[in-house]
């Protein structure tokens, strides 16, 4: 079987946990769950991305400041 190989994740489709792993491990991207640390526990289980963004702010606990990060970012949810 050949493993497909995702560039960019599409709001409203589903993907299991092992494309989502392989994704995330080749692409510069900030993936959010509701499935708090168990995201990648099940390869199998799928999940539905429900938002895309072009990034997030972020606070510092450095310098006190908030800071937008320009990277691609995707919410996702169990299906």
């Amino acid at each position: 079987m050949t493993e497909k190989r995702l560039n960019t994740l599409k709001p409203g489709e589903h993907y299991t946990a092992q494309e989502l792993d392989s994704f995330v491990s080749t692409t510069d991207v900030v993936l959010l769950s509701s499935n708090e640390n168990q995201l990648f526990t099940e390869p199998d289980r799928e999940y539905k991305v429900t938002m895309e963004l072009d990034g997030f702010f972020e606070h510092s606990s450095e310098d006190g400041e908030k800071y937008f990060r320009d990277k691609k970012t995707y919410v996702v949810e169990k299906a």
